[in-house]
């Protein structure tokens, strides 16, 4: 290959030189039967001679170029392909056919290339499916702070809106989070950040990466949604709150009054009265220990469920008969009302009786006295259901909510000295939710509370 443009280049140059010569001569010629002057001729010699040193010039001028930009590539690449297929096909290579040889070999170094890009092209794509169908929000950002990639739960997140495109506009609203400091101050490690906006708690593992030459090359930004781990989070800690004001309380009577009944200076009646608190706060304390109990066994699903047939309507006028003698004590107009013909249930008999007990106690113990309490059984959409409606002093809207929540109290004061133990609604929620059932409240402040239970009929 190099020969041949060479041998090109100097056959060129030979015939370039020979028509230099033939027209220098020829011109000459012309000169002396004109009868032009010696001189003159002279000059025209010393042009030609100067022509041809600055064409041999440009002509090796125009060969090492040709020989630097493209023989010698070319020859390098020619010699690196023949080592591959040598290397190769060395055991199998016939010299007398080394053409077809190199011919075959290239076409199968062709296919290897293409099936290189296919397979690439399909790593790729597996890779954006997986980051565009991930829970977490996911974005690269260049060394200019231009987003790279983003997938569609990072635009959910953050709220991300059309023309927010660089670090800035995503995060330039939080003064802590700088992508300088993040490169080249955290010594390449992750860093985690918590935000607050209209979509809730947010997480964001900030991970700078370098390019193949060790260099950094940007930043991913990594999204996890903590709402709901911190709302439980929260609840947790508000939940060791109120346990330990609840116990606190019974507590600190009783110490008050046994210290007081230990130093000996009351009478009779005095000790009778005192015994009397002293009980009625151990009475207190036992039930809350109890309902944390009932609690823990349906938090660590070791609540005991034995699911059997029985009659709803039969079980709710049970429920209220044991109120009887509360019932005529407040002078409340109560009644039973079975709406339908409705099929037993399949569900855990106890488990529904104490729901049904702790709904019944908690609207007889806020209907003032005289008022009406209605309980309904039907059946409805393969469910049955009870309803208990009461004239009390009803719910808060704002309060419907968190109705079910532990140790969350309307009037905190009333409840305690009315007994409760603010566990009641959330150990029938889940009781109810246990035996596949749902439970339901709606309430008006001075107008009453309508609670609705459904539970599953049995199977045919």
């Amino acid at each position: 290959m190099k020969n041949f443009q060479m041998k090109i280049i100097l056959l060129l140059y030979v015939v370039s030189i020979a028509i230099i010569c033939f027209f220098t001569i020829y011109f000459s010629r012309i000169l002396i039967n004109a009868g032009a002057s010696g001189e003159y001729i002279s000059q025209i010699k010393t042009v030609s001679i100067a022509s041809l040193i600055l064409f041999s010039i440009f002509t090796i001028i125009l060969a090492i170029v040709e020989v630097k930009k493209y023989i010698e590539p070319m020859s390098k690449m020619l010699k690196g392909a023949k080592k591959v297929i040598f290397s190769a096909d060395i055991n199998n290579m016939d010299t007398s056919s080394s053409s077809d040889d190199l011919t075959g070999s290239f076409n199968e170094m062709v296919n290897e290339l293409k099936q290189n890009l296919k397979d690439a092209n399909s790593e790729k794509k597996q890779k954006e499916t997986i980051l565009k169908h991930m829970t977490d929000g996911v974005i690269t950002f260049n060394m200019e702070g231009k987003v790279t990639y983003i997938n569609p739960e990072a635009n959910q997140l953050l709220v991300v809106k059309n023309n927010d495109t660089t670090f800035k506009d995503i995060f330039g609203k939080f003064s802590d989070i700088n992508m300088e400091k993040i490169i080249y101050l955290d010594s390449w490690t992750s860093s985690e950040k918590k935000i607050e906006n209209d979509q809730g708690t947010m997480s964001l593992f900030f991970i700078p990466f370098r390019d193949d030459l060790d260099m950094p090359a940007g930043v991913m930004v990594v999204i996890q949604d903590i709402t709901e781990h911190v709302k439980l989070d929260n609840m947790r800690k508000e939940f060791v709150a109120d346990v330990s004001h609840e116990l606190k309380t019974p507590i600190t009577s009783i110490k008050g009054y046994s210290e007081t009944l230990l130093d000996g200076d009351c009478d009779k009646e005095t000790e009778k009265h005192f015994l009397h608190v002293i009980d009625d706060n151990a009475d207190r304390m036992e039930r809350l220990v109890q309902d944390l109990l009932t609690l823990s066994k349906y938090d660590n699903n070791r609540a005991t469920n034995k699911p059997t047939e029985f009659d709803l309507g039969e079980l709710a006028k049970l429920c209220k008969e044991k109120f009887d003698i509360e019932i005529k004590r407040k002078n409340q107009d109560v009644n039973c009302f079975v709406t339908a013909d409705v099929p037993n249930v399949y569900a855990d008999r106890d488990g529904i009786e104490r729901v049904i007990l702790n709904i019944l106690s908690n609207s007889i113990k806020y209907t003032p006295e005289g008022g009406k309490i209605d309980i309904y059984v039907g059946y409805v959409h393969n469910d049955a259901y009870v309803k208990i409606k009461d004239t009390g002093i009803g719910i808060p809207k704002n309060d419907l909510d968190r109705i079910f929540e532990r140790f969350y109290r309307v009037d905190k004061a009333r409840s305690r000295q009315l007994g409760g133990t603010g566990l009641g609604l959330s150990i029938a929620k889940e009781i109810i939710e246990k035996n596949n059932g749902s439970i339901n409240i709606k309430s008006k402040v001075n107008e009453g509370t309508e609670v609705v239970i459904q539970i599953p009929v049995k199977k045919k």
